[in-house]
């Protein structure tokens, strides 16, 4: 199969020819891949800022947001059949362990993450579990929602902890509306009930949250920080969901954070640093928010196909995956990149 294979940090991917994934247990499952979304962690991996942390042997298939169709499947597997069109959670996890019997799949410590320990879905086929699985509804293209598995969840899950503290009358300020943030606005629009202040430097994407279900959009410039606090009466802001995570967001949140606010950091890079004694007298809450969990990516897809939730998305093939890669790079996709293989 052709595949997009990371041989050495700080280079481009390699396109090559490599064997298909084979069953090995009873529970495997061959996807064969019918999109496989372009997220910023990908950009990560090969920068090698994931390296010691994942120790991941290279070289490697990348890719973590990925559905298609079933193509062969262990002699276990009793839920699904070759043909079902389906979405992947990225994580593969036992189903044993308290997290597993919890619900939170990510924190399974015997997971495998495709993309990120294993092979991903930068190729025409990948190898997960039957517990990854969750079945597309019918007419739903695989190319289409492919970044739910990964952008989708992981703004559900930020957006779903928020969601309880977003009553009528409160204001959360959402940062970042590419990839993830439209994605969040979305849901929040849903699952919350506060006004929802976008932010942004680009114009482009600040109209598109207006059309989403934002209130208002503000440009993320030197004003960012008076405007928004003018937007709450002087107060700031209740909730503040950071999707992109650097040193300039996290001073400029905390900035506009009212008393008693809660700040969710989902995008990461930069250090939060705040004085305990400012913590203390603002009774700040700070949380952080990983990808979503099987039960996430599954209500997302309720919600998605209700008509609820929309994917801004575009779409280029598997030999292209290095130039969108450094599309992305330079910050020009707008919503997410996907590969078609």
């Amino acid at each position: 199969m052709k595949a997009a294979l990371l041989y050495n940090y700080n280079e481009p991917l390699r396109i090559e020819q490599v064997p298909d994934p084979v069953i090995t247990d009873p529970s495997d499952v061959i996807v064969k891949v019918g999109g496989a979304g372009v997220c910023h962690t990908d950009l990560h991996l090969i920068e090698g800022v994931w390296a010691e942390t994942l120790g991941t042997p290279l070289p490697y298939i990348i890719g973590h947001e990925n559905a298609g169709w079933v193509h062969e499947i262990g002699s276990g597997v009793t839920n699904f059949q070759v043909g079902d069109p389906v979405i992947l959670h990225p994580v593969m996890s036992c189903g044993k362990c308290l997290s597993c019997r919890s619900g939170e799949d990510m924190h399974c410590p015997n997971l495998k993450f495709c993309g990120l320990t294993v092979n991903g879905g930068y190729a025409q086929y990948l190898k997960t579990s039957e517990r990854a699985l969750i079945p597309l509804p019918k007419g739903v293209n695989p190319a289409d929602v492919a970044p739910f598995a990964d952008a989708g969840i992981t703004a559900y899950r930020a957006v779903r902890k928020a969601a309880p503290l977003a009553k009528p009358g409160t204001h959360v300020v959402m940062i970042g509306m590419g990839g993830l943030g439209h994605i969040g606005v979305q849901v929040m629009r849903e699952l919350g009930n506060a006004d929802i202040i976008a932010l942004d430097k680009n114009k482009e994407r600040l109209n598109m949250s207006l059309e989403l279900g934002a209130v208002h959009a503000v440009e993320a410039n030197h004003k960012a920080v008076s405007q928004v606090r003018s937007l709450t009466a002087g107060q700031g802001a209740d909730i503040i969901i950071d999707f992109v995570g650097n040193d300039q967001t996290h001073e400029e949140s905390l900035q506009m954070l009212r008393k008693g606010g809660t700040y969710i950091v989902v995008g990461y890079g930069g250090t939060v640093q705040l004085p305990s004694l400012k913590l203390i007298n603002n009774e700040f809450s700070i949380l952080g928010s990983l990808v979503g969990n099987y039960n996430e990516l599954y209500q997302l897809m309720e919600l998605h196909a209700r008509g609820k939730v929309k994917l801004h998305s575009t779409k280029y093939s598997l030999d292209e995956a290095n130039d969108v890669l450094n599309l992305l790079h330079h910050g020009k996709i707008n919503g997410r990149a996907v590969l078609v293989p």
